[in-house]
């Protein structure tokens, strides 16, 4: 047994940080004194170091105590998975400082391939496979859910720039996308009970259809885009929206697509999905500050 002075001073987590993690109920004394000191024995200090791993990989206490009070949670598994993200890490980290090695030295090098997204895309991979039937509700179709798979793969580094402008990292980007797809469930109900009743339909989307004709530049036009972003982006996840730009391609991407464009026309007149496309494109164009 090891005293709390004791477990600090061999693992640099200072007395307060024990306390706290005693308070929240992340780790618990093996026992405590008669004089109510707490006291830690092997088994606590092998909890403490899985702790301090899942830290360094950035992992939220919160979400660090719910994989620990896992019933079916093994040890040495997560061992092996700190391993393997540990070991992602350091190649990516391998691969900036080469490249940091590069712009030392005076070259020009504007690419974002060092930025990849492959943590990212595999956790999407992985959500297919274990998540199909979420998959099949929210997406339609697992085929439609390749699609935006593969819309990623085409566009990794812009979709890396942007991960790096908003989250500031890949590392955090890819993490808060893994939180988001292991709660993906709790978090479109959330969504979907936030979202106005007229925004649950295509009423805004049939109100700027219905200006077919008219200059997409125009004001009335460019408010209704501008109020389908606004209600859009007030209410969506990170994991579906993440920024105006990335939004505005998103809508230009789906009503583009040659089946969603067909049964939209289908519905509300021959052009109105080119129509939607255009005015969001002009709007991206003239009011997203990437592109500017």
């Amino acid at each position: 047994m090891k005293s709390i002075s004791q477990v600090a001073k061999l693992t640099s987590v200072s007395i307060r940080t024990l306390q706290y993690y005693d308070e929240i109920g992340l780790l618990k004394p093996s026992e405590l004194t008669a004089a109510g000191y707490r006291m830690y024995d092997d088994n606590a200090l092998q909890t403490l170091q899985q702790i301090l791993f899942f830290k360094e990989l950035g992992f939220p206490l919160k979400e660090i105590k719910d994989i620990l009070e896992k019933p079916d949670f093994d040890r040495i598994a997560a061992f092996k998975k700190q391993k393997e993200l540990f070991l992602l890490k350091r190649d990516r980290l391998d691969r900036l400082i080469q490249l940091l090695e590069r712009l030392e030295k005076g070259e020009q090098c504007m690419s974002f391939k060092e930025f990849d997204l492959s943590d990212y895309i595999n956790a999407l991979e992985d959500f297919k496979s274990n998540q199909a039937e979420t998959v099949i509700q929210h997406w339609g179709s697992i085929e439609n859910f390749d699609m935006f798979i593969q819309k990623i793969r085409d566009d990794e580094e812009q979709v890396a720039k942007l991960a790096i402008q908003q989250f500031g990292s890949i590392e955090k980007y890819t993490e808060e996308m893994k939180h988001n797809l292991e709660h993906f469930s709790e978090i479109m109900d959330e969504w979907y009970s936030q979202i106005p009743e007229e925004m649950r339909t295509e009423d805004k989307f049939l109100k700027l259809a219905s200006h077919k004709g008219e200059d997409v530049a125009s004001k009335p036009v460019q408010s209704i885009v501008e109020e389908i972003l606004t209600g859009a982006l007030s209410t969506a996840p990170n994991l579906l929206i993440g920024s105006t730009e990335n939004y505005c391609k998103i809508i230009m991407d789906t009503y583009s697509n040659d089946y969603l464009s067909k049964v939209f026309d289908t519905k509300h007149g021959a052009g109105s999905s080119e129509y939607i496309v255009k005015a969001f494109r002009y709007y991206s164009e003239n009011n997203c500050t990437e592109n500017n």
